[in-house]
C-alpha cells in the first residue's frame, strides 16, 4: 500500500491548496463529492480491474484484449499517451511542489527565492541520476516515508480540527462566506458538482495500485490464470488506501479553507501549493513545520521516482512488443534519459508552477479512470452481467462527464496529452516501418510431420514453393507447381509448398509453429504469423541454421503497383512478398554464402 501510496498519499502535499484555489469556499463540499465518487465509483472499478488484470498490466491490457488488431493497438497508443501525461506530470508537478515546500520554508536561504525552475530542474536531474545508476523500488523506504508523512499530516489536521472546535466562529465565517456567495444550499451542491472536476487530482493512484499487484504475495492455491489470494490482497490495498485518503482529503479541505486566508492560496501566497505545510508552521511552530517540509519534500520527490518506475514498467511492456519502439527502449537507462528530458521541457514550459500543471495531471488521471470504467463495463456486458453492466455504465458516464468538464475548463491538459499522443503515435509508426524487415519471430518450431518432410529433402537442398492458402484445391496446387516448373526450371516434383496464414497483422512478433500437412498428395508446410515475408524468411533461416539444408524459396511476381503492395505489407502483412522476403533474409544473415536462396519469376 505504501509503495503505491508514495504517489497517492503524496497528493496531500498540494491537493488541498489546488482545491481551495479552484473552488474557493465550495472546496469542502466538492471534496465530499470527490470522496463519494472515489468510494462509489473509482474503487469498485479498480477492484474489478484487479480481478480481470491481476498481473500488473492494469486497465490498458483489458482494453487491448477487448479490442483486437489495429483498433486495439491504436486505443493502447492513445491511452499510453494519457498515461505518459499522468506519469510525467506526476514527476514534474510533485517535484515542483517539493521545490515550493523547500523555498517557502523560513530557514531556506534567501537566494533560493525566485529560483523555482532552477531548483526543480536540479531535483529532476537528481531523480534521473538515481535511475541511471540503477533503481529498484525500495518498499521499506516507501513504507517509512508514507508512515511518517501520514503521521505528520494526522498531527497537523488534529491540531487544526481542535482549533476549529475551540473557535467555532471560524466555521461560522466560512459558512457565511459560502451562503453569501452561492445563496441556498441546493445551489451550493450544484456548484460543488460543477467544480468537482477541478479536484480530480485526488483520484490519482488507482492505476498505480493495480500496477504493483505482482508485488503482492499469494499462496500455493494461486495459479497464473487465477491468483485469487493476490487479487484479494490487491482489493484490500485499494480499499484501505481509498478510505485513508478519503478521510485525509475531507479533513484537509475543511481545515485549510476555514483557517487559511483566501489570499494566501493565490500565486505568491504562503499557502500556494502547500496548504497543510502552512498550517504546520502556523499552529505547530517553525521546527515542526520544517520537519513537515522535509518529509513532504522527500515523499514528493519519491512520488516522482514512483512515476518514473511506472513509465519504465509501462512503455517496454507494450511499444517494443508491438514493434512500435526501437529495441533499445527495452533497456532502462536510455528511457530514463528520454523521460527526464521530457520532464525538464515540461518544467520549463510551466515554469515549475504547481497550479498550472494541475489541469494536465487531472486530464491524464481522469482519462485512465474513464477507460478503466469503460473496460470493466464492456467485460460485464460480454459476460451478460446486467446489474454490473448498468452500475459500471453509470460510473463510466460520471467519469466521462468529469473528464469532458475538466478538458473544457482547463484545455491545457488535453493539449499536453495530445502532444504525447501524437508523439507516441508518430514514433510508433516510424519505428514499425523501420523495424518491418526484422525476422519478427521469437522462435521457430517444427512439428513431427514438418520435420519428416524436411528430413526427406534430397542432397541437402530443400525447394519450397510459396503458396497463398486462400485456395487449397488440387487444381490450384497443380497450377502452382506447373508454373514453378516452367518459370524456375525445377528438375523434378520433389518440392514442398509453404503457406503462411496471417493471424493478426497488427502483432509484431511471436512464435512460429510450422506444421506439416498433406493435401491432394502434395506436402505443405503451414504456419500462422503476422506477416508472410517475415515468416517465410524466419522459417527458411531456421532450416538453414538448425536443420542444415539449403532452402530455395520460389515466388511468383505480384501484379500491381509496388507502392500499393508496400502499404499492404506494412498494414496487412502481405503485398509484395518476394522482394520483402529477400530483404528480411539479407538483414538477418550478413554472410551471403549462408543465406537461403530467394527466386522470383
Amino acid at each position: 500500500m505504501c509503495l503505491t501510496g508514495v504517489d497517492y498519499f503524496s497528493t496531500l502535499g498540494y491537493q488541498p491548496a489546488i482545491a481551495a484555489l479552484a473552488a474557493g469556499a465550495v472546496a469542502p463540499i466538492a471534496t465530499v463529492v470527490l470522496v463519494l465518487v472515489t468510494l462509489l465509483g473509482a474503487l469498485p472499478v479498480y477492484r474489478r480491474v484487479a480481478k480481470e488484470s491481476p498481473h500488473g498490466t492494469g486497465s490498458i491490457s483489458i482494453l487491448a484484449k477487448l479490442l483486437p488488431r489495429w483498433r486495439g493497438k491504436l486505443v493502447v497508443l492513445v491511452l499510453l499517451g494519457f498515461a505518459a501525461t499522468d506519469f510525467i506530470i506526476t514527476i514534474t508537478l510533485s517535484t515542483a511542489d517539493a521545490t515550493a515546500h523547500l523555498i517557502e520554508n523560513p530557514f531556506a536561504p534567501a537566494a533560493l527565492h525566485g529560483q523555482q525552475v532552477l531548483v526543480t530542474l536540479l531535483l529532476l536531474a537528481a531523480l534521473g541520476a538515481v535511475f541511471l545508476r540503477g533503481f529498484r523500488e525500495a518498499i521499506r523506504l516507501a513504507t517509512a516515508l508514507v508512515a511518517v508523512f501520514l503521521a505528520l499530516n494526522f498531527v497537523v489536521l488534529a491540531v487544526a480540527v481542535a482549533h476549529l472546535v475551540s473557535n467555532p466562529v471560524v466555521i461560522g465565517d466560512w459558512w457565511t462566506t459560502l451562503t453569501t456567495q452561492h445563496g441556498n444550499p441546493m445551489l451550493v451542491v450544484a456548484v460543488a458538482l460543477l467544480v468537482f472536476p477541478k479536484l480530480a487530482l485526488g483520484l490519482s493512484g488507482f492505476e498505480t495500485g493495480v500496477a504493483v499487484m505482482p508485488q503482492i504475495k499469494g499462496d500455493a492455491s494461486d495459479t497464473e490464470a487465477h491468483p485469487e489470494v493476490r487479487i484479494r490482497g490487491a482489493r484490500r490495498l485499494l480499499t484501505t488506501s481509498a478510505l485513508i485518503m478519503s478521510g485525509f482529503l475531507i479533513a484537509s479541505s475543511v481545515t485549510t479553507v476555514a483557517l487559511i486566508p483566501a489570499a494566501e492560496f493565490q500565486e505568491g501566497g504562503s499557502a500556494n501549493g502547500r496548504a497543510l505545510a502552512y498550517l504546520a508552521h502556523a499552529y505547530l511552530g517553525e521546527g515542526f513545520g520544517t520537519a513537515y517540509d522535509l518529509v513532504t519534500i522527500a515523499i514528493l520527490w519519491f512520488a516522482g521516482a514512483s512515476a518514473m518506475a511506472g513509465l519504465l514498467n509501462l512503455v517496454p511492456r507494450y511499444l517494443p512488443h508491438y514493434g512500435m519502439a526501437p529495441a533499445w527502449t527495452r533497456a532502462t537507462r536510455p528511457l530514463v534519459l528520454v523521460f527526464t528530458a521530457i520532464a525538464v521541457l515540461i518544467t520549463v514550459i510551466f515554469q515549475a508552477d504547481v497550479n498550472a500543471q494541475g489541469g494536465a495531471y487531472a486530464t491524464g488521471v481522469l482519462v485512465l479512470i474513464t477507460s478503466a470504467a469503460a473496460a470493466v463495463t464492456l467485460v460485464a456486458r460480454r459476460r451478460r452481467q446486467r446489474a454490473a453492466t448498468v452500475g459500471f455504465g453509470i460510473v463510466t458516464a460520471v467519469f466521462l462527464y468529469t473528464t469532458i468538464a475538466n478538458i473544457i475548463e482547463r484545455p491545457d491538459g488535453i493539449k499536453i496529452a495530445l502532444c504525447f499522443i501524437v508523439g507516441i503515435v508518430v514514433v510508433s509508426f516510424v519505428s514499425r516501418v523501420a523495424r518491418s524487415t526484422e525476422l519478427r519471430a521469437t522462435s521457430v518450431r517444427l512439428d513431427t510431420a514438418a520435420t519428416a518432410f524436411v528430413e526427406d529433402c534430397p542432397q541437402g537442398a530443400l525447394r519450397l514453393i510459396a503458396h497463398t492458402p486462400n485456395d487449397v484445391s488440387a487444381k490450384r496446387y497443380r497450377a502452382k507447381l506447373e508454373h514453378a516448373r516452367i518459370a524456375h526450371g525445377l528438375p523434378d516434383d520433389d518440392v514442398l509448398f509453404i503457406e503462411i496464414e496471417i493471424a493478426d497483422s497488427s502483432d509484431f512478433e511471436g512464435e512460429l509453429l510450422v506444421e506439416g500437412v498433406e493435401r491432394h498428395g502434395y506436402r505443405v508446410l503451414t504456419a500462422r504469423g503476422s506477416t508472410v515475408p517475415n515468416a517465410i524468411a524466419a522459417i527458411a533461416l531456421h532450416l538453414r541454421r538448425e536443420v542444415g539444408c539449403t532452402p530455395h524459396v520460389y515466388f511468383r511476381w505480384t501484379e500491381g503497383h509496388p507502392l500499393h503492395h508496400l502499404i499492404r505489407f506494412l498494414l496487412f502483412g502481405d503485398g509484395e512478398i518476394a522482394p520483402m522476403t529477400r530483404e528480411v533474409v539479407r538483414e538477418a544473415e550478413p554472410d551471403v554464402t549462408r543465406r537461403p536462396w530467394v527466386h522470383a519469376a
